[in-house]
């Protein structure tokens, strides 16, 4: 089953692109395609609309590691999503190759590999343990953009 099956499947919805404040631009791409690779910027977590999905703020404090599992979640239906509207279809990830997760935390909060497997189990589910298999770092944050309890960057490896 291909990827883009796989999301339908398990009735996945990839959310619209994220909804910037009037006054704010980001000059850089979601999505910079170089050879037979695909870079993703650090996205956070967003609802189907592209609004930021809730709850904010950091782990430890107002976020549980269970809601910081779904935002991670969340975090990785925008990334598949900037990833299908860049290359037309999520079939042409041929391997998920690194993955860099920030966790919004409070002080003395440690656990930001649990809350970032959320997104990983999220791609195995999808791409499958070969093609979705990644390296990954999970680090703490003293802040994130938004007050988002989550932001992930990957690089994926990509076929014509």
């Amino acid at each position: 089953m291909t990827p883009d099956e796989r999301i339908k499947e398990l009735n996945l919805l990839l959310p619209a692109p994220l909804k910037l404040p009037a006054d704010l631009k980001l000059p850089f791409s979601w999505v910079r395609l170089r050879g037979n690779r695909a870079f993703v910027s650090g996205h956070i977590p967003l609802n189907a609309d592209g609004s930021i999905y809730q709850p904010t703020g950091k782990l430890g404090a107002e976020v549980s590691i269970e809601q910081g599992y779904q935002a991670a979640r969340h975090t990785g239906l925008a990334i598949l999503g900037s990833l299908k509207r860049e290359l037309g279809s999520l079939d042409k990830v041929s391997a998920w190759l690194r993955v860099f997760g920030m966790v919004n935390v409070a002080p003395g909060f440690t656990q930001m590999p649990s809350v970032i497997n959320g997104f990983s189990d999220l791609i195995i589910e999808v791409f499958g343990k070969e093609r979705g298999n990644h390296c990954r770092s999970a680090v703490g944050m003293a802040a994130l953009p938004f007050s988002a309890a989550v932001e992930i960057e990957a690089e994926v490896e990509i076929s014509p």
